[in-house]
């Protein structure tokens, strides 16, 4: 991560990098995240049998989900053109703030003594404004190299995994010894700490001084954070929509089965909740060890094309041994090639994409990769749902084997571009 840095880098303006030194921001960047995701799967690990407390049954916990990820699908561009136009701090110090609320409803909706339905459905609103992760690859995209990207971005995937991992275990481990309420207000605390950090030690913007867009004049009206047209043209540019694409179809199919996860656990594999957590960590760890060094390995020997059909070629393999897969032992051992396809799709595809557009408008870019997955979320207990109930487990390996073999007979007909940061 200490690799060559352009001279624009070294400058710095009041308020952008005068509050840490660069390796110091990315540090932080790196804990806040983690921090971040930990609470993050507190929740995930809480809220199957919160709902199931509440009353909810399989299809009420698919509209729950659905309402969650209709939120972060329509709020994550917008979120990362907030990130470009205000900056590192304000976009961490909010996700941080909608975190806490979030938490504190869940908090509250597990109180018998509170309409814990209604409080269950209303701790979704934040969600759309729940974007730690895009406003911390924003800051490692702004602060890295671009030879570097591919490598720091995969850093992340620590982060992810720790996230994973301890709050699958804090998640399972405090509902069983101190009840279901404990998990959400020891994230809500920690979130608080989160956004005390963003607000006092994170620069204001991590962007340089010169970008390839042109200064308003004085006294025109500022751009819009809501101005969905500017979002979605980055989106018209070139080797833009073909990469996306190959986004979003190659993660759909284990998107579906990650969504309906915490269903499958319960009634195909009988987990318990404690159980559960212990797997979804055995799940965090691979994908801490293959993002933080095995992705920055592969990066600097092969390219990005290569990664990429690597990808999918995995993806594949997976699919067809989901297909045959009958319980809990054969799915832990088809988890690695699984974290592997999924994490390098996505660090490699993000690296393309922030490439392919201005420095600022990466922010913007990057909440456009953070809105694949809720729009997995939204589409997946839906679709996910009916599969399951209609064709068993075994039908998402055969939608994987599917989608995959046809986006890589894309990729092999038609190779991505291997292009540098654009001018900035």
């Amino acid at each position: 991560m200490q690799g060559a840095w352009s001279p624009r880098d070294q400058v710095q303006s009041p308020g952008r990098m005068s509050t840490l030194g660069r390796s110091s921001v990315i540090l932080l960047t790196y804990v806040l995240a983690a921090i971040e995701l930990t609470c993050l799967f507190m929740q995930f690990s809480v809220l199957p049998y919160l709902s199931r407390k509440l009353g909810l049954d399989s299809i009420a916990f698919g509209y729950l989900q659905t309402t969650f990820g209709v939120l972060q699908l329509l709020g994550g561009p917008v979120f990362g053109r907030f990130a470009d136009q205000r900056g590192a701090r304000a976009a961490l110090t909010l996700s941080f703030l909608a975190a806490l609320a979030l938490y504190l409803l869940l908090a509250a909706a597990s109180s018998p003594a509170l309409p814990g339905l209604y409080l269950l459905f209303a701790s979704r609103l934040p969600g759309a404004l729940m974007h730690t992760l895009p406003a911390a690859q924003m800051v490692i995209t702004d602060l890295s190299a671009p030879e570097e990207r591919p490598a720091a971005l995969g850093r992340l995937g620590l982060c992810f995994g720790v996230g994973v991992i301890l709050g699958s275990l804090l998640g399972g481990t405090l509902v069983s010894a101190y009840g279901i309420q404990c998990p959400p207000i020891l994230a809500a605390l920690a979130t608080l700490l989160g956004a005390v950090l963003s607000f006092t030690c994170i620069p204001a913007s991590t962007k340089g001084t010169k970008t390839d867009t042109q200064t308003p004049p004085p006294g025109s009206p500022r751009a819009s954070v809501f101005d969905l047209k500017a979002i979605a043209s980055l989106l018209r540019l070139p080797d833009v929509p073909r990469i996306f694409l190959v986004k979003v179809a190659s993660n759909f199919p284990t998107g579906l089965f990650m969504v309906m996860f915490s269903i499958i656990s319960m009634d195909f594999f009988q987990l318990e909740a404690a159980q559960a957590g212990y797997l979804m960590s055995f799940f965090g760890l691979l994908q801490m060890v293959t993002q933080g060094l095995v992705i920055g390995q592969l990066s600097s020997r092969f390219s990005e094309e290569a990664l990429l059909r690597a990808s999918v070629l995995a993806f594949i393999v997976v699919g067809l041994a989901m297909a045959w897969m009958s319980n809990v032992f054969h799915f832990c051992l088809l988890v690695p090639g699984l974290v592997f396809s999924l994490c390098t799709l996505n660090v490699v595809t993000d690296s393309m994409l922030t490439k392919a557009v201005s420095t600022s408008d990466t922010g913007a870019m990057l909440g456009l990769c953070a809105s694949v997955q809720p729009l997995l979320r939204t589409l997946g207990p839906t679709v996910g749902g009916f599969l399951y109930r209609s064709f068993g487990v075994p039908i998402f390996g055969h939608v994987q084997v599917a989608i995959n073999v046809l986006v890589l007979l894309v990729l092999w007909r038609k190779p991505m571009p291997q292009r540098k940061d654009k001018v900035r």
